[in-house]
């Protein structure tokens, strides 16, 4: 299968967030942003279970894009790719996943990857659809390769059919989600944690049964044997919000940090600055626990934050940064800039230095501030 890192070390498909990898910045920045496809697909191969499809592939899964994509995917597009692959190019394929338990198979089959690190969740971020494909590693390489060709095939031939569809789709969420960021109900929410759940059709695997081995080294892993077992099991890859912040109107930057700025301008959002000093009703949020993860991961040790909004008015000055999510990438500026998501600037250590003094106790202002409601704001492009 290869390796998973690049010439810096940094895994690609965990870089669509915090953007370090300049492969990762080219795709957003000369693909992403300047073609804006309506789908694309990233091609993989697989280091997990055992079956006899060498063909997987499934569907963007982070619950922060729009859930009507989401459904497209599930219930119609990926369906039907499926049966074209099938029927018509004659490749055993399934949805991706794992088994919750190889010993134990009915349990389920599990995609466990939701976070927009992931390449196809930020492609759904961004409101376009995306697929990610894995080739069963145990495959010879042909059947690999031409499982993936044919799949990219299966595609196409549904993308022409179906193109002005999607094209339609795809402009009324957009403008849904403008429509939403220029003045938020009460109701606009933006999900901060989330769990896993069945989705309502089982999937169909030709597994192997396996059985755990004890290797030279001592350690214990899974096994395949011969004994082919065909099973139809629940499919998790439903995310759904358990925990959710007020999606605001803007968000106020109170930090000039260029690297910041950069990221989010390479992600392709608008970013705008206060024309005149402005006293605005903002909420900003009080940290009362940061926590770095133990082990490295990317090069960082992953920040986990706890605290709480609280109301107050504060005067910003001219040419303070504004963030508004009246603009489509909306929920990737939402998953940046809100402190608790699990992926954005609080999670990549890009605030470390603004949040804890360098002597004393406490902490210090978390520098993005929210303006829930729409605001008369003096603003200017920057």
């Amino acid at each position: 299968m290869g390796v998973r890192y690049n010439g810096q070390f940094l895994d690609l498909n965990r870089d669509a967030m915090k953007a370090e990898s300049p492969e990762i910045r080219g795709v957003i920045t000369n693909i992403l942003n300047k073609w804006d496809p309506s789908v694309m697909m990233d091609c993989h191969t697989t280091d997990g279970s055992y079956h006899i499809e060498p063909t997987t592939f499934t569907w963007m899964a982070n619950p922060d894009g729009d859930i009507s994509l989401i459904a497209f995917m599930r219930d119609k597009m990926m369906p039907e790719m499926s049966g074209t692959l099938l029927n018509k190019y004659n490749v055993e394929n399934c949805f991706y996943g794992e088994f919750i338990d190889m010993l134990a198979p009915e349990k389920g089959w599990i995609y466990d990857a939701s976070e927009p690190r992931y390449v196809t969740n930020y492609v759904g971020l961004r409101n376009r659809l995306a697929i990610l494909n894995e080739n069963y590693v145990y495959a010879d390489f042909k059947s690999r390769v031409n499982g993936c060709y044919c799949l990219i095939k299966s595609l196409t031939d549904y993308l022409n059919i179906h193109k002005d569809e999607i094209k339609h789709m795809l402009k009324v969420v957009d403008q849904k989600t403008v429509s939403r960021g220029l003045d938020p109900a009460v109701t606009d929410s933006f999900a901060i944690e989330y769990k896993l759940r069945p989705v309502s059709s089982p999937v169909t695997v030709k597994t192997f049964e396996a059985e755990l081995a004890t290797e030279s080294n001592g350690r214990r892993n899974y096994r395949k044997t011969d004994r082919q077992k065909t099973v139809t099991v629940p499919y998790f890859i439903d995310y759904y919000p358990v925990k959710s912040v007020k999606l605001p109107y803007a968000y106020i930057l109170d930090t000039f940090d260029p690297q910041i700025i950069g990221l989010l301008q390479t992600h392709g959002i608008k970013i705008e600055k206060l024309s005149v000093e402005s006293k605005v009703e903002v909420e900003r949020f009080n940290i009362t626990e940061l926590k770095g993860s133990q082990h490295l991961n990317q090069g960082h040790y992953n920040n986990t934050i706890n605290g709480s909004f609280v109301k107050d008015t504060i005067e910003f000055a001219a040419g303070t940064l504004v963030v508004k999510t009246a603009q489509p990438l909306a929920n990737v500026v939402s998953y940046l800039l809100e402190p608790q998501t699990n992926d954005g600037l609080v999670t990549w250590n890009f605030l470390d230095r603004y949040l804890v003094p360098q002597w004393g106790f406490g902490y210090n202002p978390y520098p993005v501030y929210k303006v829930i409601y729409k605001t008369d704001l003096k603003t200017a492009a920057i």
